[in-house]
């Protein structure tokens, strides 16, 4: 059976960076089960677009609604169902790998501890819980960021390149985490340069700059 409930819609966004037309008109609907994986080479705009996406930048034109509302006038209630992961871990530095899902999920809602170790777990970061993240690689903070993953309710994750400074067995573990949400209904829009889900027959494509 095809899933036609839209969640989210992208109505004739474009957007001019430098006076350069990144991208006009562009319009697509995402709906649960759906794993996106935007293309592109560097510069048509793939952050832009995300960054709109999430609200954290403006179109030069067109609209992101989500279930049927401009997110412009029910931010709170896009943002309460959205995981935005990108260039920049959002890691606190002067908290431990623990403390900072800690302080994310009661951000979100209640604390719950035995999740955040299996989140820590997941993400490859046990032993390192309780690590100062500013004495952590950059790597180790994009697994922090990644983490997320295993503890949040949001129905949206939105990812820019989430496998900078993550090893094969790190691609591997996000693949999963990743499917596994899109099969609870979940969406998912993601950006990278590096292989992932080779096999996926259902993964849909979108490509800028062409």
């Amino acid at each position: 059976m095809v899933n036609t409930i839209l969640m989210l819609e992208i109505r004739q966004l474009s957007a001019i960076r430098d006076e350069r037309i990144l991208f006009e008109n562009l319009h697509f609907n995402v709906s649960p089960g759906d794993l996106l994986h935007l293309l592109g080479p560097n510069g048509a705009g793939k952050t832009t677009l995300l960054r709109i996406i999430a609200g954290l930048g403006l179109p030069e034109s067109g609209e992101v609604y989500w279930k049927s509302q401009s997110i412009k006038s029910h931010r709170e209630d896009f943002h309460r169902d959205l995981l935005f992961l990108g260039h920049h871990s959002g890691v606190k530095r002067e908290l431990t790998a623990f403390e900072n899902l800690a302080f994310y999920q009661k951000m979100h809602g209640a604390l719950d501890e035995d999740r955040i170790w299996n989140a820590l777990a997941c993400a490859g970061l046990l032993g390192y819980e309780e690590v100062l993240a500013s004495q952590l690689s950059a790597g180790q903070h994009r697994r922090i960021a990644l983490a997320r993953l295993w503890i949040t309710e949001a129905l949206l994750w939105i990812l820019d390149e989430p496998l900078t400074a993550i090893d094969k067995e790190g691609v591997r573990v996000l693949e999963t985490v990743l499917q596994k949400h899109v099969n609870n209904n979940g969406m998912v829009i993601f950006t990278t340069h590096q292989d992932m889900f080779i096999e996926n027959t259902k993964l849909k494509r979108i490509f800028l700059g062409e």
